[in-house]
Order: C-alpha cells, then sequence, then structure tokens
C-alpha cells in the first residue's frame, strides 16, 4: 500500500511541475507584451496612432455662426471680375467649427469650414490672435484648420497681398471683420457644447454631379498612373459622422471635390453655392421646425482637391453658336476664348445650384445613415511655415528641383470655362505677346532672367515675386498642417490641387505611414486652408499651361514641394516625433488701416412723402404655390447693416396664426426660397426689392413680408448717425393650385 501512495505522489508531483513551468513561462510572456513597448518596423520609436491608450469616447463639440458681411457694393470673391458687386443676398453665409478631443483633454483640434471664397493669411492670423486672447495655449496655428468652401459668391475685401487687394477693391474692414468673428463664434459654441462622443467614417462614390474642366492637362498625366483611376475626377466623398454616447446626431464634416461655381460671374447676389446648399437641406432635415441657421445640428460640406473640377456638367460650349468648345486652348471660332462657357444641368444658375447641391446632400445623407467604421485612436496635430519659393525637392536618387518666386503665367488671365477672362487671353498660352510684355515692363518691371528659366515653359505675364508695392503681391511664407484623428489623416491644403494633384499627395501621405508601422490611415484633403496660393498641377499638367498650371505660382515643381513637406509631417506623427519639427519662419502680418477703393456710403435719402421702408409696390392679393411674391420698399444702403445689426436677416416671410392671433416667421434671407435685391439709385436713393418663391411645401394661409435695414444720417461737422427701420407688405393669401 505503502509503495503504491509513493509511486503514485511521484507522479503527480512530476504533472505539478510541469503544469508550474508552463504557468511561468505563459505569464513571462504576457509581462513582455504588457510592459514592453512594440517598436516601428523602420525606426524604432514607439508606433503611436493607432495603439489608443484609451479607446472610449472623445469629447466633440460642433457650432455654427453667421460670417456674411456686407451684401452691397462689395466685389464677390472668386471670379475677379470688376463687374460682379454685391447687390443683395440669395442665402447667408456661415463658418461651421468641429472639435475632437482625447478622452482625457491632453489634446483638441479644431476644423472649420467657412462660408467664404478661401482663407487669407490675414484672416488666420487674425483669428488665432482672437483665440490665443480667449482661451491661451488652448488653440493655436498648431492645432486649428481653417479651411473655406470656395463659394464664388461671397464678400471680397479680406486679404493682405496686393494681387488680391486689387481684385477687391482694397481691404473692407466690414467683411474681414464679419468673417473673423463668424469664425471665432462658431468655434466658441463648439467649445462650449463639448460632450462625450464618438465618430463614425463612411465613403462612397458620387454620380452626374461634376466634370474635368481641363481635360487636356489631365491627359498629359503617364497613362499607367490614369489607368489606375475609373475617372478623371475623383467621385468619392468622404463622411465623417459625429454622435453623441447617447447616439444623438451631432453633425458632419462632407469632403469632396467640387468648384462652388453652379452661379457664375454673372450673379450679383450673395450666396454659399452648391455645398452651401446641400448643408441648407442637411441642416433644415435635422433641425426639423426651425429656421435656417438655427439648431444643434452642424453640417459642414467642405472642399478638397476640386482644383480642375467643375459642377457644370453639361460642359463648354460656344455660347453664340451653341458648338462644343472643348479644345486645349478653350477657343471659340467665332469670338475666340470669351465665348467658351460650361453649363450647369439646371434652367438656370440658382436651378443647377440646387440640383447640384441635392445631389451631395442626397449622397451625404446616405453614408451619414450607414456610417459604421467608427474611428478610434489618439489625436496628434503638425504644422509648419514654409517659404514655398525656396524649397529644393528631392525628385529622385540622382536630381533635385527647385520652389521658384511667385509669379502667374499668360493662361492665368484668360480664366476658365466656369469665367472666362479679360481680352484676348487664351488658355494653354506657352508664349507671351510682346504688347502685354511692353505694359508689363513698364509699369511693374522685367521678370529676372532667373524667375522666368525657374518657371518654365510658363510665359510670364506677372513676376509677382518679385513686386513689394505697395505690399508683397503673393504670399510667400505658407501654412503646411496634418491632423490624425485616431485613423483619420487631415491634410490641410493651402490652395487648388488638380484631381491628379490630390491623388499623389493623399497616396504620398498615406504610404508614409505605412513606411513607419501605420496602416490602415483614411487620408482626406481639406482644400483652401489657412492661406490661398492659387492653383497646384502635376509636373506634366504644368507643362501645357492652362489656367490651373498658369495659376501654379511656385513653379514646375510645386507638388513635388507640397508632398515632400506632407511626407515630413507624416512622418513626424508616425514616429512620435513631431516636437523635432521645425516651426519655420512666421508670416508678415501687415498693417493695412484705411486701404478701400469703394464706394463712400452716402447718407440716404427718402423720396419726397416717403420714408425708409414704405411700399412703392405691393404684393397681390393671392398667390398659388410656384408663383413668386414679390414685394418693393424703399431702401437704404445695406452696408449700413453690416455692423449695426439689430435683425440678423433683411427680411421675412411670416405667417398668420388663427389660434393664437400671431405672426409667425417661416423663412428669412437665409432661406433659399427668398431673393433680397437692392438697387442704387441717385444721391442716396435706393429701392430694396424682396421675392418669395413660394414653394410646394408652403402652406396655405394669410401671409406678410417684412423688410429691416438702416439708414446714415450725416449731420454736419459730426459723426454719422443709423436708424434701424423696417417696411411691411399687404397681407396676402397663399392657396394651394
Amino acid at each position: 500500500m505503502g509503495n503504491k501512495c509513493k509511486t503514485h505522489f511521484s507522479c503527480l508531483e512530476v504533472v505539478l511541475i510541469v503544469l508550474l513551468v508552463l504557468m511561468t513561462i505563459i505569464t513571462l510572456i504576457l509581462l513582455v507584451l504588457l510592459f514592453i513597448p512594440q517598436k516601428s518596423k523602420t525606426t524604432g520609436k514607439k508606433s503611436t496612432l493607432l495603439n489608443a491608450t484609451d479607446s472610449k469616447n472623445y469629447r466633440i463639440g460642433v457650432g455654427r455662426a453667421d460670417c456674411t458681411g456686407p451684401v452691397a457694393e462689395v466685389p464677390l470673391m472668386g471670379y475677379a471680375n470688376p463687374d460682379q458687386r454685391a447687390g443683395g443676398i440669395l442665402s447667408r453665409l456661415y463658418s461651421r467649427a468641429f472639435i475632437v478631443a482625447e478622452p482625457d483633454d491632453s489634446k483638441r483640434v479644431v476644423f472649420v469650414s467657412a462660408d467664404i471664397g478661401m482663407l487669407s493669411q490675414r484672416l488666420r492670423l487674425e483669428v488665432i490672435k482672437k483665440l490665443k486672447s480667449k482661451y491661451g495655449d488652448l488653440y493655436t496655428q498648431d492645432n486649428v484648420i481653417l479651411s473655406g468652401t470656395h463659394t464664388h459668391s461671397a464678400p471680397a475685401g479680406y486679404f493682405q497681398y496686393t494681387i488680391f487687394l486689387l481684385s477687391s477693391k482694397g481691404l473692407i474692414k466690414p467683411s474681414l471683420n464679419a468673417i473673423v468673428n463668424g469664425i471665432v463664434k462658431s468655434i466658441d459654441i463648439a467649445h462650449q457644447n463639448m460632450t462625450r462622443g464618438r465618430l463614425f467614417i463612411n465613403k462612397g462614390l458620387v454620380e452626374n454631379s461634376q466634370i474635368n474642366r481641363s481635360p487636356y492637362s489631365y491627359l498629359q498625366n503617364p497613362e499607367s498612373e490614369r489607368n489606375r483611376y475609373s475617372s478623371n475626377t475623383d467621385k468619392e466623398m468622404v463622411v465623417l459622422k459625429m454622435v453623441d454616447v447617447n447616439g444623438k446626431e451631432l453633425g458632419l464634416i462632407s469632403w469632396f471635390a467640387i468648384h462652388p461655381v453652379s452661379m457664375n460671374n454673372t450673379n450679383l447676389l450673395v450666396n454659399s453655392d452648391n455645398v452651401g446648399y446641400a448643408s441648407y437641406l442637411f441642416e433644415q432635415e435635422k433641425n426639423k421646425g426651425l429656421l435656417p441657421g438655427e439648431g444643434s445640428f452642424v453640417a459642414a460640406f467642405a472642399s478638397s482637391n476640386l482644383g480642375d473640377v467643375s459642377p457644370n456638367i453639361k460642359g463648354p460650349h460656344c455660347i453664340n453658336t451653341g458648338e462644343s468648345c472643348d479644345n486645349p486652348n478653350s477657343y471659340c471660332p467665332v469670338g475666340g476664348a470669351k465665348m467658351c462657357m460650361a453649363a450647369g444641368p439646371g434652367a438656370d444658375m440658382i436651378d443647377s445650384t440646387k440640383i447640384i447641391g441635392q445631389n451631395l446632400y442626397l449622397k451625404a445623407k446616405e453614408l451619414f445613415t450607414l456610417a459604421s467604421q467608427e474611428i478610434t485612436g489618439p489625436l496628434h496635430s503638425t504644422h509648419q511655415w514654409v517659404n514655398m519659393s525656396n524649397v529644393t525637392v528631392q525628385l529622385n536618387a540622382t536630381h533635385t528641383g527647385k520652389t521658384c518666386k511667385p509669379a502667374l503665367g499668360y493662361s492665368f488671365a484668360a480664366g476658365t470655362t466656369d469665367g472666362v477672362g479679360f481680352f484676348n487671353f487664351t488658355q494653354g498660352s506657352l508664349e507671351g505677346e510682346l504688347f502685354w510684355e511692353i505694359i508689363h515692363n513698364q509699369l511693374l518691371g522685367k521678370p529676372s532672367n532667373e524667375t522666368k528659366e525657374c518657371h518654365k515653359p510658363k510665359p510670364i505675364l506677372l513676376n509677382t515675386g518679385e513686386i513689394s508695392l505697395p505690399y508683397p503681391w503673393h504670399p510667400e511664407i505658407v501654412d503646411v498642417q496634418l491632423f490624425t484623428i485616431g485613423s483619420l489623416a487631415i491634410a490641410a491644403f493651402p490652395g487648388e490641387l488638380t484631381t491628379m494633384s490630390g491623388r499623389r499627395l493623399r497616396e504620398a501621405i498615406k504610404s508614409e505611414f505605412e513606411s513607419h508601422g501605420t496602416q490602415g490611415m483614411n487620408v482626406v484633403i481639406a482644400g483652401l486652408c489657412n492661406v490661398y496660393t492659387h492653383y497646384v498641377t502635376t509636373y506634366e499638367e504644368y507643362q501645357v499651361q492652362r489656367y490651373e498650371g498658369a495659376s501654379t505660382i511656385f513653379g514646375p515643381h510645386t507638388l513635388s514641394a507640397y508632398i515632400q513637406l506632407f511626407r515630413g509631417l507624416a512622418k513626424a506623427i508616425a514616429t512620435n516625433t513631431i516636437q523635432d519639427l521645425l516651426k519655420g519662419p512666421e508670416p508678415p502680418f501687415m498693417y493695412i488701416t484705411n486701404m478701400t477703393l469703394l464706394p463712400g456710403v452716402l447718407a440716404d435719402v427718402a423720396p419726397i412723402n416717403k420714408t425708409f421702408g414704405d411700399v412703392l409696390q405691393e404684393v397681390r392679393a393671392q398667390y398659388r404655390v410656384g408663383e413668386v411674391a414679390e414685394v418693393t420698399f424703399v431702401g437704404a444702403n445695406p452696408r449700413n447693416s453690416a455692423e449695426n445689426t439689430t435683425h440678423q436677416t433683411f427680411l421675412t416671410v411670416e405667417k398668420y396664426e388663427n389660434i393664437s392671433g400671431n405672426w409667425h416667421v417661416m423663412y428669412n434671407d437665409a432661406s433659399w426660397d427668398t431673393r433680397f435685391h437692392w438697387t442704387k439709385g441717385f444721391l442716396g436713393r435706393s429701392k430694396a426689392k424682396v421675392e418669395w418663391h413660394i414653394p410646394n411645401s408652403a402652406e396655405p394661409g394669410l401671409y406678410r413680408i417684412q423688410y429691416f435695414g438702416h439708414y446714415k444720417v450725416q449731420p454736419f461737422l459730426k459723426s454719422a448717425l443709423f436708424h434701424s427701420f423696417k417696411g411691411t407688405s399687404s397681407v396676402f393669401e397663399v392657396v394651394k393650385f
């Protein structure tokens, strides 16, 4: 019995010893995995991007604020058409801000999309200065991206470089202040509304909404590269969905490559164009029962690599003969380049704006609804200032290139098929013209041989980098900036990338992350960010010098320089070496105090026996849905209201409520169904016409239209006085068909 037990216990001891050894080995392996950091494949640095220390919810804030500014006499920014001066409003302009912070609030990033032509350096410097005074170092140039939607129907006048001052009629303080204050206020609102939430990303193709307006340039890219893509435009929309921890929808950012030029260069009404209409539709759906601009849900349709992408999908035709002018020079046999214009899908430009905007809205709605891929992981933000006129580019193992001092080519003055240019300039110009060379050399000085050689084959029309009176003509110190939110990378690009340029940049950033062990990054390009530097084409597209190539101001190697710079930012994030990045030379702040070519605002004068707001032409007694109700009032200059606003609208359409006996505001000047037209008269007199294009959704009943404004009184040898007023139409009835 004893021997048997001894043998039995010896066997058990062996088993226990084996189990103990196995458990010890497993424990050691677990300890190694838990406490020894994983190394990046190529650098030995910690891979920080997708190994979140806390995969719980972000803190998210969204905000929207008005940034409209003056809507009369001010040039509209985008087409550089001297005859295109604001004369009313079709829709209000908004700044939309989104803040994302890590769960412990150790890091945060801000993305702003504003309904303006583009960001200017002056705007960014002013915004960052105001944020610093409010929040200290919480929001800085390092973690704030400011992007413009690129509508060509927003007020100009917020630049500090001469080339833009000329087309904007100077620095227009009311315009600048409205945008700066609107951007800061939208960030304030987002800051105040921070809550725990989650982010989701989704992607999908948008059809029947865009064409490439420089297909001849696109065809210069290598065939092998073009064969990798099914289209000569980027059709993919990226949507970032934001919800709180309870699933309440907070907002979205959509990035898509399309020019907001459905409204052409004859338009005089301030508006946000096709992308703004998409935002309007989305926000109206989510903020049901509220007026535009009200409600907590915020939807931004932000710009991307839209440089050669047009919404005018009928393509270019000679407006005098109807024949196609889709040729390398966009030239018509009769009338030349000025006759070659592209058209949108609608009956008129507002109809086209709505058709394209609705396409964008419907796709974004679908992607938003179905978004299920969650974004998690830490936040990183990188930023550098770079002198883009002097970047050496490593083209390959044996050759380098260099960027140039800014210069614009002859085809810049030709404009595009979305908005033609001046005189006899045509796209695709590879030679200068003696007449213009003589004028240029006499007025501005001859371009240096170095600049001409650097920009070849561009014939230089304006050597802006060599002119500094009264101020430098173009920026040379440029922002490059990159955010990552988990697996989402947002590249803030300071200009307009063409389709293929954007593809190369996205691919380079993604490749850089992968080379340092970070897989699966979703890279989006945010266009028109922080400072405006015109266009960037590929090297191959640059050679044929259509409008986009002539407007690539830093020369043929501009794209290669940006790719090199953004690779550097991506590497710094992937290898956790952001602190080692050089900040670069700070841009100048020009102290331009009073430089404007706008006409002065005269004292307003009402006709004899009339006062401001009196009705000059009444509404009819009855309208059917689908008709236009309109009324004309004794008006005053809307510029009086830009900084003296008591009502944040120039008009209301109000419905009488039988039960309460009150008038209820149904529409205002932010509604796309209303129009406010201002017509300047003689010696201070003016008229204001309000239109309501009655939609099918309008409820039958009694309505009235109100007009709000400010008139100016100029006492002798005293400061001007401004008085608010309103006008009211007669009551009219709306009936169904």
